[in-house]
C-alpha cells in the first residue's frame, strides 16, 4: 500500500476508535443503574428470547392454519408487535452488552474477546440443536411423501425465524452470561 493509503487508513481507524469510545462513555452515562446486577440482566436476555420465541410462535401458527385469512392476520399481528417490542428491547441488549458481538476483534481487549467467544460458543450450540428440531419436524410433518402439504408461508416463516435467531441469539446470550462490574471496593484495592 502506498503511505498514503496508509495514512488514510490509520486516521479513519482512528476516527472510528474516537467515536467508539464516545458512544461507549454515553451508554455508560445512560444506562441504568438497575441493570449493573445480575437478576435484571437476565430479565431482559429473558425478554429477548421470548420475543424471539415469537417468531417461532408465528411460523407454528402459519403452519396449523394456513392458508387462511386468520394466519394473514396472526401473522401481521405478531410482526407489529416483534417491531414494537423487538427493536427497542435489540437496542437495549446492544447497549448492555457495549456492542459485545457487533465489534471487530481488534477493537475488544482480552475479557471482552473471551466473553465474546463464550457468548457465540454458547449461541451455536443453542441454534443446532433448533436447527435439528425444526429438521426433524419438517421432516416428520413430510414422511407422507408428495401428499404431505407444509405452506410455502409457514415455511418461509421458519427460514426467518432461523435467521432472525442465528442473528440474535449471540446477543441475548452476551447479555444473559455478562458479569457484574466490579465493586468499589475492589477497584480500590488493585494496585
Amino acid at each position: 500500500m502506498t503511505s498514503k493509503t496508509e495514512q488514510w487508513l490509520e486516521r479513519s481507524r482512528r476516527k472510528r476508535a474516537d467515536r467508539l469510545a464516545a458512544l461507549e462513555d454515553e451508554l455508560e452515562r445512560r444506562m441504568p443503574s438497575r441493570y449493573a446486577r445480575r437478576r435484571p440482566r437476565r430479565t431482559l436476555a429473558g425478554a429477548g428470547a421470548v420475543t424471539l420465541g415469537l417468531l417461532w410462535v408465528d411460523a407454528a401458527v402459519s403452519w396449523v392454519i394456513a392458508p387462511s385469512d386468520t394466519a394473514v392476520i396472526v401473522n401481521f399481528v405478531v410482526l407489529a408487535v416483534l417491531l414494537a417490542v423487538g427493536f427497542p428491547l435489540a437496542t437495549q441488549l446492544v447497549a448492555l452488552t457495549r456492542g459485545l458481538t457487533a465489534k471487530r476483534e481488534r477493537e475488544l481487549d482480552e475479557r471482552q474477546l473471551a466473553a465474546r467467544l463464550r457468548a457465540f460458543a454458547t449461541a451455536h450450540r443453542a441454534s443446532t440443536v433448533v436447527i435439528v428440531a425444526v429438521l426433524l419436524v419438517t421432516t416428520a410433518a413430510a414422511r407422507d411423501g408428495r401428499d404431505a402439504q407444509i405452506p410455502g408461508a409457514a415455511l418461509f416463516l421458519i427460514l426467518v425465524a432461523l435467521l432472525v435467531t442465528h442473528m440474535f441469539l449471540p446477543l441475548i446470550v452476551a447479555t444473559w452470561q455478562t458479569t457484574d462490574p466490579p465493586t468499589d471496593d475492589e477497584d480500590q484495592e488493585q494496585p
